[in-house]
């Protein structure tokens, strides 16, 4: 008696083999296990596989948006292998692994990992859009110059980017003395989390203080802990999953989003709503970005049909 065997292919979304080959993807998922700076709770290193696995499980209909945003065709790449040398080698395997991506005329989504590896992407992607900026949602500033002997630690990735374009804080929450001296000094804008209710046009406050490249890192600390416990750091308060997808919703509306990442997952073991989370909400994002191209291949669809 012969037996028949299914398997999931783990590929963000679960997707048949011959539904995310590259040639035909216009969306590529770069894993990056890595977390040699982490500084409270390590771990993150797990997150990138953590969010694919629940990417498994997640129906690919997206009721809000009405629409199958895989369509527009996803690869995930193998993981980047981590190295030990120390982060500036690393984030420079991962700018590579980026400049691949976008010579393939891909759009990038990197799953972490640590905020460190951040900065490989920003600087592949400052090279095809000299005007670039970014948007760090995120609990902490991560503005100093170095932290603990390097300054590409995951506590420097803010002041990292700001040299290399306009930089917009939201969600911020926890930050030194010496990284508020910064902010007075330099032209980051910066949404502290407890000014947000006070603030009713903060969405447009963002909108304004980006150009139209924008390039999006995701700290999932951004979030309240109450709904994304699993962080190395932690912090009290935070978006709530409304907040986060209305902001990017209108983000991607507005500009255009050059690529984006999802960082400092660090999986709890048994508790799995935390990866859940991760990995819808990097589809939901993917479906506003891609909306358009989805929308006009539904009316070219139709035509066809009469």
């Amino acid at each position: 008696m012969s037996a028949r065997f299914t398997t999931v292919p783990l590929n963000f979304g679960g997707l048949p083999r011959d539904q995310c080959r590259w040639e035909n993807s216009r969306v590529v998922f770069l894993p990056v296990p890595y977390d040699l700076t982490s500084t409270y709770l390590a771990g993150s290193r797990r997150g990138p596989l953590a969010i694919l696995e629940a990417s498994t499980h997640m129906e690919l209909y997206d009721e809000e948006l009405d629409q199958e945003t895989y369509r527009v065709g996803f690869h995930t790449l193998d993981p980047l292998e981590a190295v030990a040398a120390g982060p500036e080698e690393m984030i420079g395997l991962v700018e590579e692994y980026t400049r691949r991506v976008l010579s393939g005329k891909k759009f990038p989504v990197l799953l972490g990992g640590e905020h460190s590896i951040t900065l490989g992407p920003a600087r592949a992607l400052k090279k095809k859009y000299p005007r670039i900026s970014f948007l760090q949602l995120d609990a902490h500033a991560d503005l100093r110059e170095s932290y603990e002997g390097t300054s590409f630690s995951h506590a420097c990735i803010g002041r990292r980017l700001a040299e290399i374009g306009p930089l917009v804080q939201v969600g911020i929450r926890s930050l030194t003395r010496q990284e508020s001296l910064y902010l007075q000094k330099r032209e980051v804008k910066t949404l502290f989390w407890h000014r947000l209710a006070e603030t009713p046009n903060w969405e447009e406050e963002v909108l304004r203080s980006l150009s139209p490249e924008v390039y999006v890192t995701i700290d999932l600390d951004v979030l309240d802990p109450a709904i994304m416990p699993a962080t190395g750091t932690p912090e009290p308060g935070g978006l709530n999953w409304g907040m986060l997808t209305h902001l990017l919703g209108r983000v991607a509306r507005s500009k255009k989003v050059v690529g984006f990442d999802v960082v400092e997952l660090t999986p709890i073991p048994g508790l799995i709503a935390p990866d859940f989370l991760a990995a819808k909400l990097i589809y939901r994002f993917l479906g506003e970005i891609f909306a358009p191209v989805l929308r006009q291949g539904k009316k070219s669809f139709a035509a066809k049909e009469k």
